[in-house]
């Protein structure tokens, strides 16, 4: 069976395409630079770009099955040359947030538009719908772990419900090479719901340092993270963050229902990503 990758180099892709050489796939891995792409031996790497679909067609001949991640500008187009090139399943990288009716979701509106383009397309499909990935962490916190030891935020017993993306690449393999899941959305989240204080102590104990938790303001922390982000972003993080104080988000047992093991624990993913931590050039911890 043949299988193309898209966003191969991503967080998640890079889980997928491990996992679908593990389970003996035939994989092709789709990356707009092959040269730094680092995949393991046996990928196919095509160059090529999903906002330009017809850079795909090379990668999509005798393809069986895709991995597709979100880009819902050129999505119709891209699938489309998909059922051309006679691709039978479709795996899409989605996100929960398009549970979201409020009507005032860029993120739900942004996976969804893909979403709709694969449904329409009469292909098989399953749409793999995380909710937030541990990985946020990185960008959120990571430059003030790494050169002061400290993590400024509001609402620090506001639970979260983060995964580890190595949990969502293997529903979607499971997705891409198992009977069973086509027409599927299958939400996802960790395997508890863990507040920010506890996600630092998680990470503190991961580093085998003292990370300090240090709660600010709604203002202050829009203040703070409007130097790195949209305000529409820090607007839906703020308000998720305290939503959550009220409406602690639900646990989902898809991930052992569709792959058989539990997911991963945020002190496995602190685990995992401890090097991400350390500082790096330029940059001098406390």
């Amino acid at each position: 069976m043949t299988v193309l990758v898209t966003g191969a180099t991503g967080s998640v892709g890079r889980h997928v395409v491990e996992r679908l050489v593990a389970e003996g796939a035939t994989v092709r891995a789709l990356t707009r630079n092959p040269a730094t792409a680092g995949l393991p031996d046996g990928v196919a790497v095509f160059e090529g770009d999903l906002t330009d679909p017809g850079t795909l067609r090379a990668a999509l001949r005798g393809v069986e099955r895709l991995y597709l991640f979100p880009v819902p500008e050129t999505a119709r187009e891209v699938v489309a040359a998909a059922k051309e090139a006679g691709v039978s399943r479709i795996v899409v990288l989605s996100s929960s947030s398009v549970l979201d009716e409020s009507g005032d979701n860029h993120s739900g509106e942004y996976h969804r538009a893909v979403e709709r383009a694969v449904e329409e397309s009469g292909i098989d499909w399953t749409f793999v719908r995380p909710d937030e990935f541990a990985t946020n962490v990185l960008w959120k916190w990571g430059h003030s772990i790494r050169t002061e030891g400290v993590v400024r935020a509001p609402y620090g017993d506001a639970p979260r419900v983060l995964i580890h993306e190595a949990d969502v690449a293997a529903v979607a393999v499971a997705a891409l090479l198992q009977e069973g899941h086509a027409g599927k959305a299958y939400v996802l989240t960790g395997p508890e719901a863990i507040t920010q204080a506890d996600q630092v102590r998680a990470i503190s104990g991961a580093l085998g340092r003292e990370i300090r938790f240090e709660e600010i303001t709604p203002d202050q922390a829009r203040e703070l993270m409007g130097r790195a982000m949209p305000a529409p972003v820090v607007e839906m993080v703020l308000g998720y963050l305290a939503d959550a104080l009220v409406n602690p988000p639900a646990v989902a047992d898809t991930v052992e229902r569709v792959t058989g093991v539990p997911a991963r624990t945020f002190a496995r993913w602190a685990a995992d990503h401890a090097a991400d931590f350390a500082p790096a050039a330029g940059e001098l911890a406390a």
